[in-house]
């Protein structure tokens, strides 16, 4: 069943699912006011054809002639969620991305955006003219937080009710695909946020349809859908068909499944299975790319193991070990979800492993957590230091470098950037951007208004902050959250940009770097709080070292395994960063030669040896131009 309303050369077929209803219409308000009749199809489906309809008419659903509501999986809603839903006619637009082949999962470089506050104009379109920026970042793909129809006109998404429009304030279906393409024509790909554990508190009218819901289970947010219950089929079909709708139709390369740790299904064939399924059956057709990347607490990685390892198949879930890990050394913060870390040796099992908690006992949950993902290939957990959820779920919206400082961020930077992890980053960290990032919202109902403002307060019980948190629903909240883009070009924000551009280089060109694979990786060292690893992969190696404390530590370049010269190719310290200055000189230097690290610095060295020519006296090897060093032998 395809579901909503479907244009087709003049012909309008629309489709919903409402089990109980005893009659079902469609109210055609435009172009000229009209009833059309459905006729009911099994299991509990109702239809028409009506083709006399034209895109961009505007239309309600009618049940059992007591209420009319949005078609549940409209396409637009030019209204907002109240008001009534458009007819799209999606062939009609002019793709011009058929030689796009989309991005392997190992070449993803992630940079989490959220429309309204990327920029000044809060639409897709102005997000257009920045691709170039973020091309030339080193960013390989845009996370875009939801942009399903939500309530008012500020939200960070989560609270979307209409699945399958396209937020009307954000420049609807045509801006978003207007969007997509154009970041297909700059070589990025396009990762959407998608809500499939629930749905918001306002304008929610799928219940009046049918049991799209279940009283068995609840979620943090609301009603938990009904994935397992009476009639659940058609619930899943109908947030599988979402799934596809946005990889077809809007040619997106992947979704990212927000908090599946909420999509309760004890059934012998999940949903999330389901899914996964699915959307490789069309990836099979398409050609392309779809990847599957949850958000999920509960370090199982049954979510992203092989079906026939007994998983569910998903391409890849974030691992908020490593942030929690790195911001509780970066930041000293211990409260909350941040009590169970803190140690150097936590960041060193991240890196070695992946998940920290892997069935060993936590203190904030009072309960062993977790599965080892020791096993799981490093493509598999992408890692961060800052996201909306991070940011935007303090009281004040802090980003990192307002809680730890500039050399701390610099560190925390080189920490994801030279892990063997995917990396995120979240919009305006690499220029650190000084704008919190707050929690907004526009609801129109005053209880509920009131509602959001307790529910903030209570969630920060757990954390010692003692400030009053903003008000989700003052204007000026989300003005606050906006970007600053004239920033990127001043003082010490220029230094950041130029540092992440340089880090990022560095992954590219490095072929150690350039792949997520722990085979070769190796990480050791604790003592003083100095981390240090070594990455291998062929005739390329790195040795990474990184200290964690208030104090210069002076120590021996660790064994490299037999390799005697090494060069210097980044130290985080050095002035140019507008650190404090480095001991080190960036000449070879030799295993067991000392070495100087200044507080929250990082260090990065290449394997070298000269080149032939130059060992016979020959004319000297060119520098590799990406990192400014000899070329490895």
């Amino acid at each position: 069943m395809k579901l909503g309303a479907n244009y087709d050369a003049g012909c309008c077929t629309f489709t919903v699912w409402a089990p109980r209803a005893g009659q079902m219409a469609v109210h055609l308000l435009s172009p000229v006011e009209s009833i059309l009749p459905m006729k009911r199809v099994e299991p509990g489906y109702w239809q028409a054809v009506a083709d006399h309809v034209q895109p961009g008419s505007h239309y309600l659903l009618g049940i059992d002639d007591a209420l009319e509501r949005p078609d549940p999986a409209s396409f637009h809603q030019p209204e907002g969620v109240h008001g009534p839903s458009a007819v799209v006619d999606h062939a009609n637009f002019h793709w011009t991305d058929r030689s796009w082949e989309g991005k392997p999962l190992e070449e993803l470089i992630l940079y989490e955006l959220h429309v309204g506050t990327f920029t000044a104009e809060g639409t897709f379109a102005a997000i257009i003219p920045r691709l170039h920026t973020l091309r030339e970042l080193g960013v390989t793909a845009i996370e875009l937080m939801p942009v399903a129809q939500f309530p008012g006109r500020r939200n960070w998404g989560y609270d979307g009710v209409c699945p399958f429009a396209v937020q009307h304030s954000y420049g609807g279906p045509e801006g978003l695909k207007q969007l997509v393409d154009a970041c297909h024509e700059q070589g990025l790909a396009v990762i959407l946020d998608v809500v499939f554990n629930h749905l918001g508190p306002e304008g929610n009218y799928l219940r009046d349809f049918g049991p799209y819901f279940t009283d068995r289970y609840s979620t943090p947010w609301g009603e938990a859908i009904n994935y397992d219950g009476p009639d659940s089929d058609e619930v899943r079909h109908f947030f599988i068909e979402n799934a596809l709708h946005w990889y077809r139709r809007y040619h997106v390369d992947g979704l990212r499944l927000d908090a599946i740790h909420a999509i309760y299904d004890f059934s012998a064939r999940p949903y999330l299975q389901e899914l996964a399924e699915q959307i490789e059956k069309s990836v099979r057709r398409e050609g392309r790319p779809c990847h599957l990347i949850a958000e999920s607490d509960l370090n199982d990685v049954r979510v992203i193991r092989p079906r026939d390892a007994g998983g569910y198949g998903l391409d890849a879930q974030f691992n908020d070990d490593f942030h929690h890990a790195l911001h509780s050394l970066l930041t000293g913060e211990n409260q909350g979800y941040y009590t169970d870390f803190g140690r150097v040796n936590d960041l060193t099992t991240a890196y070695r492993q992946g998940f920290v908690y892997d069935w060993r006992y936590s203190a904030y949950r009072r309960r062993h957590h977790g599965s080892s993902s020791a096993d799981v290939p490093a493509r598999q957990l992408p890692v961060f230091i800052q996201n909306h959820d991070q940011v935007g779920n303090r009281r004040l919206g802090e980003r990192l470098v307002n809680l730890a400082g500039f050399e701390k961020a610099k560190l925390a930077a080189a920490a994801v950037l030279f892990s063997p992890y995917i990396p995120l980053l979240f919009m305006g960290e690499e220029y650190a951007e000084k704008a919190p990032f707050l929690y907004f919202a526009d609801f129109s109902d005053a209880n509920l208004v009131e509602a959001v403002r307790k529910g903030r307060k209570e969630e920060f019980q757990g954390f010692a902050w003692e400030e009053e948190p903003p008000d989700p629903h003052d204007p000026e909240v989300f003005s606050r959250s906006r970007l600053d883009w004239s920033l990127r070009d001043r003082d010490l924000h220029r230094v950041m940009w130029n540092f992440y551009k340089r880090l990022l280089n560095l992954r590219r060109g490095i072929p150690a770097l350039a792949l997520p694979e722990r085979q070769q990786f190796r990480v050791d060292g604790e003592e003083k709080g100095i981390i240090w690893f070594r990455r291998g992969r062929e005739t390329s190696h790195i040795l990474c070292l990184m200290n964690f404390s208030e104090g210069t530590v002076t120590l021996p370049l660790p064994d490299g395994e037999g390799r005697k010269s090494w060069q210097k190719v980044l130290d985080t310290a050095d002035v140019e960063w507008l650190g404090p200055g480095s001991g080190s000189l960036p000449v070879p230097i030799g295993e067991g030669d000392p070495v100087s690290l200044a507080p929250w610095s990082c260090h990065l060295y290449r394997h070298w040896l000269p080149a032939p020519e130059m060992v016979k006296g020959g004319t000297p090897s060119p520098k590799n131009p990406t990192t400014n060093c000899p070329p490895e032998g």
